[in-house]
This record gives structure tokens, sequence and C-alpha cells, in this order.
């Protein structure tokens, strides 16, 4: 047996999410989120179009998904609340592609800036996150289940 390689961004493409995908993202959501993911009844309706705040994008290559965003537009702040990317296609630009597509439909719907909650012990996304110009705003202490705290990061959406 040889280990499949995921593609790089550019072989990945992004669309919006719809309910099909429901299964392959709780999937991404339990193997990369553990006792943070989502239910599958949540999922089904973030990917499902059915919460009209919620927007939902998957990046999928050969039928397979490979990351997720899901953020929600409330007046002129959008809010990002979930980033995940397969482990095997990680490091190939998938999130940052999910990032910049969540980032131009905040923009088209009228989105000043974006917010984001992300774990303090995770180093990798917050650096993944300042180099997408987020900035520490704020800390919500003991947020996770585990007790570990969550940074509050922001950035203004790019103009047109």
């Amino acid at each position: 047996m040889t280990a499949r390689s995921s593609p790089p961004a550019d072989a990945a493409r992004v669309r919006r999410a719809t309910a099909r995908d429901a299964a392959a993202v709780a999937a991404l959501e339990e193997a990369g989120l553990g006792d943070d993911a989502w239910s599958y009844g949540l999922l089904s309706e973030v990917v499902g179009g059915t919460l009209p705040t919620v927007h939902a994008l998957v990046a999928e290559a050969d039928g397979e998904v490979l990351g997720y965003a899901a953020g929600s537009l409330v007046v002129d702040v959008a809010e990002l609340q979930r980033l995940v990317v397969a482990g095997p296609a990680r490091r190939r630009g998938i999130a940052r592609a999910l990032l910049d597509a969540l980032l131009g439909l905040a923009r088209d719907a009228g989105a000043e800036r974006v917010l984001l909650e992300v774990r303090a012990d995770n180093e990798g996304a917050r650096a993944f996150y300042a180099a997408a110009g987020f900035a520490e705003v704020g800390t919500r202490p003991r947020y996770y289940r585990d007790g570990e705290s969550a940074l509050v990061l922001e950035r203004s959406v790019p103009a047109r």
C-alpha cells in the first residue's frame, strides 16, 4: 500500500459547503478538534445552509474534502468559527485558500473586521493567523472544556 499525498492548494477547489458534505466535515472536526468538535446535528445545519448568518466552505480535490471553514456575519463583523484541514493536507496552502475565500465573502457582505478565537496553546494556528494579519485583542480565560484559554484575534477585512 502506498501513502496518498494530498494535492497543493492550487489543485484543491474551494466551494460552498452543502448538506452532502456533512459526514466529511464531521470527520474533519473529530480528527482535528476532538472534544471541541461540534455535534453532527449542528454541522449538518452549518454546511446545509440552514443558518442564515453562517457560511461554510470546503476545499476538495478528486472528490475528497480536505478542509473546511465556517464563519458568521452580523452587520459589519464577521467571526471565523472553524478552520480545519485534514492532517495529510496541512502545510499546502489549503487553510490559507479557505481563509481568503471566507474573507472575500465577509468583504462582499459588508464586514469591516473579522474576529476569531484560537487556543492559547496552539502555536501553529497562532503563527498562521499572525501571518494572515490577525492581531491579539483579548483573552477568554478557561474557554475550552479542558480549561485552556482562548485568545481573541482580529483583523480588518481587505477592501476590493
